[in-house]
């Protein structure tokens, strides 16, 4: 199974429509995927599901987590870095077969020039130390609304390549 994780908490973000895109595009090449956006974490998920605890509303997450043998990230720059509700998904995961030895690839996004280049690598290392496969191939959208079309759909033919560049690399990791 493979999960897309629009990784921030902000409403009809621009990550969410990335995260859409890559679903639709996973879709059209006969590769079904789940979407998870980080705005539905529970809303008290710091008190309820951090340090061995477990909430009913969050088992189901683990279990979307359990289940899924490759992640897809979508991450918007956040001062700098990821957001930190995505750490929080991670912490509050059980730790380390949540995703020891799965698959992932990672997409950053940023209204700025550089496309998250460093939260992307920040995330990196997180993954590196929770074991999860990373995909060679981390695109890095920067500029993202001059990107997207009032649809959601990518439509600088750069970014369409590289995105269907890293798809492929994807479905085949």
């Amino acid at each position: 199974m493979i999960t897309i994780i629009a990784a921030t908490n902000r409403p009809n973000s621009n990550t969410l429509k990335v995260a859409k895109y890559y679903q639709k595009q996973l879709k059209e090449k006969e590769t079904e995927a789940n979407l998870f956006s980080l705005e539905h974490l529970p809303a008290d998920v710091l008190n309820t599901d951090m340090y061995g605890k477990r909430s009913a509303a969050f088992q189901e997450i683990q279990d979307m987590i359990n289940s899924t043998e490759k992640f897809l990230f979508i991450m918007p720059e956040y001062n700098g870095s990821y957001p930190g509700v995505l750490k929080v998904l991670i912490d509050a995961c059980t730790f380390p077969d949540s995703f020891y030895d799965k698959k992932a690839a990672l997409v950053g996004i940023s209204s700025g020039k550089y496309g998250n280049i460093r939260g992307v690598d920040h995330f990196t290392g997180v993954c590196h130390y929770i074991h999860l496969n990373i995909l060679p191939l981390r695109l890095h959208i920067p500029n993202i609304k001059t990107e997207l079309d009032e649809s959601g759909n990518l439509i600088q033919p750069d970014t369409i390549k590289f995105t269907n560049e890293q798809i492929e690399k994807f479905i085949k990791f």
